[in-house]
Parts: structure tokens; C-alpha cells; sequence
């Protein structure tokens, strides 16, 4: 063992004796905003991050700009598009093809993988000629991959079942390896008689196959929204992702479902095509990253552009139910639709239908007898309009027996457009 290997090993044993404080634990839930592809099926992305320890070890170690596999992976054409596909045209990556068997008999077998700074791509079969379906993914559940200096948490899963029903092909994205280790562990639960079980299959890495970073800078650059501001810090480009990190301080952020799919990336005039992105909470804010296909080979200009992100209008909009029942109300330039008001033993139930990204604020009923706020909001769902639009519904619930006069509304929070740009320099 060599002097650099035994002082990366006495700092693993000294930050594994570091314990995190309980306040600062926190979970992260991230999904991806991308539309899967036809027949395609993709599972919740689900991050767990407690707190990160930075560990940098200046070694002048360096990750191999090509890498090959030698030949494509087959079977993998459906699962895969963009700049993952072009990878594995190209042969780039290391083939593994490990295989163990789970409980109920189904094969699993990992056949390769792509890594680079920004991700660890697993490309992976199960297989099982009684049978499989869409409900293998939920009993078959990768969690982590772990090794040397290495705890990376699953992040998405994107899988196609077989036209006769006995094997599915997917991918597999986890955060980045170290590119100390030698030896990678996948662990995953396994469901067999209702019966959870965690289990792992460990497999060789070959760290100088992976893939150099192409574009890693400083942004710096803070954007001010309706409710607060949006602090971009950097941007990390590899040849599998492309990635955003910053933080954010805004009040309504989490009223609005989709502010992240807001933020564009633009490579010499054109879009990068967003492939998901999330958010940690914090006391002081939250940390978000946003995820794109990869940059031109030849990038010339580059731009980040927060295009649309959670607003807020203040509206005190006071309208009448005795007669706008099905009738479109328009509210700070957004439809509303009140579809039914009645009475039931619960209270006054009021269901609305709006634009998919409204949320409302300030909300209560205008009775005889006085205001009565808003108590909770019931049964949410979306409805396809027949000119493709989607609009939210929901029944607003006050705890009221008295037949309302006005319904009143004093704001909204809402997909505001703000064409914010910011330039990033590429030479």
C-alpha cells in the first residue's frame, strides 16, 4: 500500500467516526420533470442526503477523457435517448455483466456502466420466463451504491418490459463514484412473500474508464423573483449530464410544483433539454440542482435563462356564487371555473377548477353572518380540457352552514414569466 492509499484510509476512519447532528438531517424528495418516453416506465426519484463531507485529496489523478467498452450494449436502444444513446453507440463505459438471483427467482444482472463527475449510469436486465410486469420495479428496489470513499443514493430509474413479458431492460442513474475505488456494491431490496429484504452484489470498477469533466466554473449570479431571490453557483458539464447547482430563498417556491422546469439552458441560441432536476430544504433556504443532456462538443455561446418561477398577485377578487356556477371567472389573468357549491354535513363544500399552476391564497366565503376562512382543500385532480390544457380541481372546504354570498379571493401563487438571463463564459 502506498503512503497517498494509507492516508486516504486513516481520513475514511476518522470521518466515519463524525456523526451529524439530528437538526441538520434531512430528507430529499426529487422527481423528474421530464416526459418518459412511449412505453417507458420511470420510478420516483428519491434522494435521502444528511449532511456532505468534502474530502479532497490533491493527487493530480485524472479521469481518462475516452473511454470504451469495445462493443454497444444491446437491448438498451428503447430505454435510452440523447446523449446516453450517442455514449452507447460509441461503445464508451465498462461492461460488468454480474448477475445474482432474487428471491422469487427472477435473474438480475448488471451489465454495465457509464460514470463521470456528475453521475454513475447502470445499465441492468431482470429476467424470468414465468413472468414479469411493471410491478417487478416495486419489488425489486435499488437504494445505494457504496465503496471507497463512495455512499452514492439512487436518484432515477428508467425501464421497458419485454413485448412477451419475461425480462426488463433499464437504467439506472446514481450520484457520482470516488475514483479511488477499486470495488463498487450495489444494494437493493428485495420483496418476496410481503417480506422486504436488503441485499447487495458487488462488482469490479475501473475508475480510469470513466469520463473528464468538460465545462466546471464559478456562476455567482443571484436573480430576484417575486418572493424572494435565486443564487445560481456553478455548472458542472460531463459528457453524460450537464448539471446546476445553487440555492434559493423564496417564500412560495413550494406552492408551485413546476418552478424548476422554468429554468432553460441555452448552448450556441439553442435549448438543452432538461432531464430533471430537485431541492433540499433547509433552515436557511434550500439547495437545488438542475439536470440537462449534455453541451455541443463545439459550444460557443452558453446562457442560463430562468424563463418562468413561482409568483405571486395580489388580487382581492370578491365573486359571486349565486350565478358564475360553470362560468369561466377570470382572476389575475388566469381561469377559474366554479363547477358545484353545496351543503353537505362536513360544511360548505365549494369545487373549483383552475390553470394547472394556480394555487390560491387568502381564501374564505362572504356569508350573512360574517367571513368564515378557508379549512382545508379535498380531492385534487387533474382534468384533461378538450383543447389539451390541464386544470386543477379541488373542493375548498369551510366550516359553514350558511349559504354563501361571494367567494373571496386575496392573492395567488402562479407560473410567473420572468425572462431573467445570465450569461456564462465558455472561453
Amino acid at each position: 500500500m502506498n503512503d497517498i492509499e494509507k492516508q486516504l484510509n486513516e481520513e475514511k476512519r476518522r470521518l466515519s467516526t463524525i456523526t451529524a447532528p439530528e437538526e441538520l438531517e434531512a430528507r430529499l424528495k426529487k422527481a423528474l420533470h421530464s416526459a418518459p418516453p412511449k412505453r417507458l416506465k420511470r420510478s420516483p426519484l428519491l434522494k435521502l442526503a444528511i449532511i456532505s463531507l468534502i474530502f479532497i485529496v490533491a493527487t493530480g489523478y485524472q479521469f481518462n477523457a475516452l473511454a470504451y467498452y469495445g462493443k454497444k450494449l444491446l437491448g438498451f436502444d428503447e430505454v435510452m435517448s440523447g446523449t446516453l444513446k450517442e455514449l452507447n453507440d460509441k461503445g464508451m463505459g465498462q461492461v460488468i455483466e454480474k448477475k445474482t438471483a432474487l428471491d422469487d427467482g427472477t435473474d438480475f444482472t448488471i451489465n454495465g456502466i457509464i460514470t463521470d463527475s456528475n453521475q454513475l449510469v447502470m445499465y441492468y436486465t431482470l429476467s424470468n420466463q414465468k413472468g414479469l410486469d411493471d410491478d417487478t420495479s416495486d419489488l425489486f428496489q435499488p437504494s445505494a451504491i457504496t465503496g471507497f470513499l463512495t455512499d452514492s443514493n439512487v436518484e432515477s430509474n428508467t425501464f421497458m418490459l419485454s413485448y412477451d413479458g419475461t425480462e426488463i431492460k433499464g437504467t439506472m442513474s446514481f450520484e457520482p463514484v470516488s475514483p479511488f475505488s477499486k470495488k463498487l456494491t450495489l444494494h437493493y431490496w428485495d420483496m418476496n412473500k410481503e417480506q422486504m429484504k436488503e441485499k447487495s452484489i458487488s462488482f469490479p470498477y475501473k475508475p480510469n474508464k470513466a469520463m473528464q469533466v468538460e465545462l466546471k466554473q464559478k456562476i455567482n449570479k443571484t436573480i430576484k423573483v417575486d418572493k424572494g431571490t435565486i443564487s445560481f453557483d456553478s455548472i458542472t458539464a460531463s459528457p453524460t449530464l450537464t448539471v446546476i447547482k445553487g440555492k434559493m430563498n423564496v417564500e412560495n417556491f413550494d406552492r408551485v410544483h413546476t418552478s424548476l422546469d422554468g429554468i432553460e439552458l441555452i448552448a450556441n441560441g439553442s435549448p438543452v433539454q432538461m432531464v430533471g432536476g430537485g431541492y433540499q430544504s433547509a433552515l436557511l433556504g434550500s439547495k437545488f440542482d438542475v439536470r440537462f443532456e449534455a453541451l455541443p462538443k463545439k459550444l460557443d455561446s452558453l446562457e442560463l435563462v430562468v424563463k418562468h418561477f413561482a409568483g405571486y398577485k395580489i388580487l382581492g377578487e370578491k365573486i359571486k356564487l349565486d350565478s358564475s356556477k360553470n362560468e369561466p371567472v377570470t382572476i389575475g389573468g388566469k381561469e377559474m371555473i366554479i363547477q358545484e357549491v353545496k351543503l353537505t354535513s362536513e360544511g360548505l363544500e365549494i369545487t373549483i377548477a383552475t390553470d394547472d399552476d394556480v394555487m390560491l391564497d387568502g381564501v374564505s366565503i362572504e356569508t350573512k353572518s360574517g367571513n368564515v376562512p378557508l379549512s382545508t382543500t379535498m380531492n385534487q385532480t387533474e382534468a384533461e380540457q378538450e383543447d389539451g390544457s390541464i386544470m386543477k380541481v379541488r373542493t375548498l372546504l369551510f366550516k359553514s352552514k350558511t349559504e354563501p354570498e361571494s367567494l373571496l379571493i386575496e392573492g395567488m401563487h402562479y407560473m410567473k414569466r420572468y425572462d431573467q438571463k445570465i450569461e456564462i463564459p465558455v472561453k
